[in-house]
């Protein structure tokens, strides 16, 4: 039996994936930075008739990390795939609104984590001529007006994926990126209102352009881009067990077309023109 490890499996697109890999016929092991958060995952796999094998493992920690993948050789003697999900939303504009520290905590978390959880088990993916997939976002490729932070993190995690890609394809190991939109019902999946209240209070010149942004996310940005939690984690399992995946998988025909307007936009101009309409602006600057 094939084993996979997947991080981030308290909530979510983690939590869904663990399930439905298990259903598959996957050995899971399912990972969370805090055990006493394995209640929703414990009972849905109960509620589903799977075992899964969870375990703690901080994508921060080196130690942590360490300790969770060599656990995992130690008890199967192989792993055949990593589900790199783990991550942390991140609504704070880095333009005079929010701090470095905190740019460092998401780059920590969404960018470093990831590299740390590849870098560790590649040694074992190669072995088993394994499978690394890594969940990346739709900010990964456009970038999102008030969203630097996250965007930043997410555009590193497709180029560092997109770099390995073909080196690890010569040793054995399919790199795969799954690319979610808008998934409502996860922590990622919603503007809190006291965000915009308080990006609001602090924005100072650029509150009119936050409000205008903000108006058009709520009203009509992500119309018909909303997909189940239950939607993409099908698509990060089928991508586990193709036999050949292609490197960026998106996960409806609404992503298809929105990775279009940037992977078709050579000089950058039809995105900036785009951008513009979500915050009530014209794509001009003034020289």
């Amino acid at each position: 039996m094939k084993t996979v490890l997947i991080t981030g499996t308290s909530s979510g697109i983690g939590l869904a994936t663990a399930i439905t890999a298990a259903q598959a016929g996957y050995s899971v092991v399912a990972t969370l930075r805090d055990p006493s958060r394995a209640q929703d995952l414990l009972s849905a796999a109960d509620a589903a008739g799977v075992t899964l094998d969870v375990r703690r493992m901080d994508v921060t920690d080196a130690g942590s990390v360490a300790d969770c993948v060599t656990a995992v050789a130690e008890h199967y003697g192989r792993l055949d795939a990593v589900v790199n999900n783990a991550g942390i939303s991140n609504f704070d504009p880095t333009m005079e609104m929010s701090t470095m520290d905190n740019l460092r905590a998401n780059l920590e978390v969404n960018f470093f984590g990831v590299i740390e959880v590849s870098r560790l088990a590649m040694p074992l993916l190669r072995a088993a001529g394994g499978r690394l997939v890594t969940i990346g976002s739709v900010h990964g490729v456009v970038g999102q007006p008030f969203n630097e932070a996250y965007c930043a993190a997410k555009f590193a995690v497709e180029g560092f994926m997109e770099s390995l890609a073909p080196v690890a394809r010569a040793h054995g190991v399919a790199v795969s990126v799954v690319v979610p939109g808008f998934v409502p019902g996860t922590r990622f999946g919603h503007f809190p209102d006291i965000n915009r209240k308080t990006i609001q209070a602090i924005s100072g010149d650029y509150a009119p352009t936050f409000a205008a942004y903000f108006d058009w996310v709520v009203s009509q940005g992500w119309e018909g881009a909303g997909q189940k939690t239950q939607e993409v984690a099908d698509v990060v399992v089928h991508t586990l067990t193709a036999d050949d995946p292609p490197f960026r998988v998106a996960t409806s025909d609404w992503v298809e077309d929105y990775l279009a307007e940037k992977l078709t936009d050579r000089d950058g101009r039809r995105v900036q023109t785009l951008a513009a309409t979500w915050i009530g602006s014209s794509p001009e600057v003034a020289g």
